[in-house]
């Protein structure tokens, strides 16, 4: 097998179970021993610990040693972290993006919430993360508002820890009853970064953010406050 054979078994492989643990199939905190999941995934052991381990860097399984791999765990504490960094650099990429947009900019923030809002109004009872072309619509409207920053290694941090929060906003859309206000909630952003209004875009970005802690873990937060 050459090494660019290895490398798509070990990218095709590192896709399935990313899959799988974001939309549930594989629950958190389960185990991944090398021979069952090379068995469940049709691959090799070598491209498949190279899978797991380049999950592993994206915080997505944690390697048990010799013992081979744990599907990450859950929790208000890696919530509370992934709110934490996802908000220090999505502030930063949608003020460069503000700064640096342009009308194409522009353009597909407009394209990206008209098909998040007419899926939602279309599908008001089944919307909701778990359903691909609603993730991939979801995804495409935040990407919009910081595509402009101009930083590929801050684009692709950002679409890691948005991926990293899939599993919470599951949870966390679970708890809406209507997608009117989700709906709202992605208009107030999309036209506080067209419009140039950087501190107002930012700090909705920031509630945007902090919101799915709020939500998952409600009772977490009235203990705190």
């Amino acid at each position: 097998m050459t090494g660019a054979d290895a490398d798509t078994l070990t990218e095709r492989a590192a896709a399935r179970i990313e899959a799988d643990i974001l939309k549930g199939a594989l629950a958190p905190g389960s185990r991944l021993g090398i021979m069952e999941t090379a068995v469940r995934y049709s691959v090799g052991a070598t491209p498949l610990r190279e899978a797991l381990s380049r999950l592993a860097a994206r915080g997505l399984v944690n390697a048990i040693g010799k013992r081979g791999f744990r599907v990450k765990s859950i929790s208000r504490d890696d919530l509370a972290d992934i709110v934490r960094i996802r908000t220090v650099l999505e502030r930063e990429a949608l003020r460069l993006s503000i700064a640096a947009g342009d009308r194409a900019w522009e353009g597909e923030i407009v394209a990206a919430l008209h098909q998040l809002r007419r899926y939602v109004f279309d599908n008001p009872r089944e919307f909701g993360e778990g359903d691909p072309a609603f993730d991939a619509l979801h995804k495409r409207f935040h990407g919009s508002l910081i595509a402009a920053c101009g930083s590929p290694r801050l684009l692709a941090a950002c679409s890691d820890l948005y991926d990293e929060a899939y599993r919470y906003r599951r949870l966390m859309m679970a708890t809406f009853t209507s997608g009117e206000d989700f709906v709202h909630a992605h208009e107030f952003l999309a036209k506080a970064a067209i419009e140039r209004e950087g501190e107002r875009a930012e700090t909705l970005i920031e509630a945007h953010i902090a919101s799915t802690l709020a939500l998952v873990y409600p009772d977490d937060e009235r203990r705190v406050s």
